[in-house]
């Protein structure tokens, strides 16, 4: 295992919401690097292709902190680098729940049931098909401005974002509402697929390496989230329906772009129907996510 400054374990500490009055787990600086260890997203009741669940759980994804950054004040942003995600069990485990996914209720559809997805060698192994292994953070968020959130929602803070591109070597950038931050992830999947239909990836436990920073009086302010891969950025957005949250993430691209390049808001409008492209995160949880991926050939940093 990679060394790094500080460990955190779901033993050691797990939150169901996130909210404005989170109490640190664990206080780190800027510029640490953190080991966390989550938990699959049922916590273990689906061992066996024979568990099902009759309805989501009360208590789901459990997301394991809070971290508290030292020095991140409200107004800053949070930089979370996404080093490594190691799979810390030998199989997951992707579910259908009667109430919940895409295809819900329809009569093709049979819900509960489970699969169990073993794990070995690079890949995962669906009934005789491999399917290569591609971890991903499905929960990962920060204390919320006002309301409360469910670990299974999505909203500016973060939360279940369940999108493919927050996984390693990509960056995921937090405005920050509360002092210290308040980080916190787990709901980790072996492999999914943008939209997450069922409701479920391979849902696993893992070993997370990030590094933090604080980005203290940033150029451009954050309303919501947003992810640095190699070649791109892209604001993340959720709302009740994909035509709301499409409507809020070319609004933050807007924003970026007009910075960038001196725009006013309808020149920077009309670059982003050239440049930007539209891509589903997920369509499952109470609220969607969509993102908007700007390539760094027109965004250098926002920050």
């Amino acid at each position: 295992m990679p060394d790094t400054d500080h460990t955190i374990s779901y033993e050691d500490s797990k939150l169901y919401e996130f909210t404005p009055d989170l109490e640190p787990a664990i206080t780190v600086e800027s510029g640490d690097s953190l080991t966390v260890e989550t938990a699959d997203s049922l916590e273990g009741a689906i061992q066996d292709d024979s568990d099902v669940l009759e309805a989501v759980p009360e208590e789901v994804n459990a997301a394991t902190g809070p971290i508290a950054v030292d020095g991140a004040t409200p107004g800053d942003v949070l930089r979370v680098e996404i080093e490594e995600i190691r799979i810390a069990e030998d199989a997951g485990r992707v579910v259908t729940i009667d109430g919940f996914g895409l295809l819900d209720g329809h009569d093709n559809v049979e819900s509960p049931r489970s699969k169990m997805t073993p794990v070995d060698d690079g890949t995962l192994a669906f009934a005789d098909l491999e399917v290569p292994l591609a971890p991903v953070i499905g929960t990962i968020g920060v204390a919320t401005a006002e309301d409360g959130y469910s670990t299974l929602v999505p909203h500016d803070h973060g939360g279940n974002l369940d999108t493919t591109d927050v996984t390693a070597g990509n960056a995921v950038y937090f405005p920050v509402f509360q002092e210290g931050a308040m980080l916190a992830m787990g709901d980790c999947k072996a492999a999914m697929a943008d939209g997450e239909m069922c409701g479920t990836g391979s849902e696993i436990a893992t070993e997370i390496n990030v590094t933090l920073e604080v980005v203290s009086d940033p150029a451009t302010s954050l309303e919501r989230p947003l992810i640095e891969t190699s070649d791109a950025w892209k604001p993340l957005a959720s709302a009740e329906t994909l035509e709301a949250a499409c409507e809020l993430v070319n609004q933050d691209a807007i924003a970026l772009l007009a910075a960038e390049h001196d725009f006013d808001d309808t020149e920077a409008y009309m670059f982003s129907s050239l440049v930007g492209g539209l891509e589903i995160s997920q369509v499952v949880d109470p609220l969607v996510t969509v993102r908007n991926a700007i390539p760094k050939a027109y965004l250098s940093s926002p920050f």
